[in-house]
């Protein structure tokens, strides 16, 4: 398991930021070969379900996630999202931290402890290395298109 932070500045509010980051079919948009289909019924909150399918064809996996907590920024509070991994290939967790900043603004933190069912230890710094790019990545386009 591989433990990396990804840490953004926006100019958006953070209600803003937190809408874009967890409206989890979005992902499907900035993830190449991914779809995101949610499991269980709205509202959006703690127990919200949802898998997201990567891949192609006979090559793909489903990455299943279960939101364990939903905290929206309130009152000028930060927000706070914790997803558990429970897939059978992917494993961890992951927060979503969105916090006003202080001229405006807000700040994104992305945590995440990773890991793949069977794939050595070896490969941890690949594996960390890949997913501060994706979800650098993937953070960064959410956060740029409404």
């Amino acid at each position: 398991m591989v433990l990396f932070l990804v840490s953004r500045d926006t100019s958006l509010s953070a209600d803003e930021a937190w809408r874009r980051l967890t409206a989890w079919e979005r992902h499907a948009e900035v993830v190449p070969l991914t779809r995101v289909r949610v499991v269980t019924v709205p509202p959006r909150g703690a127990g919200t379900v949802f898998v997201a399918r990567s891949g192609v064809g006979p090559v793909a996996f489903d990455d299943r996630m279960e939101v364990v907590v939903w905290r929206p920024p309130l009152d000028g509070g930060p927000g706070l999202c914790r997803l558990v991994k429970r897939g059978s290939l992917v494993v961890g967790w992951a927060e979503i931290e969105v916090r006003p900043a202080a001229g405006g603004g807000s700040r994104v933190v992305w945590r995440e402890e990773l890991g793949v069912r069977r794939l050595p230890r070896v490969f941890d710094p690949l594996l960390g290395s890949a997913g501060r790019r994706m979800f650098g990545r993937a953070v960064d386009r959410l956060l740029s298109h409404p």
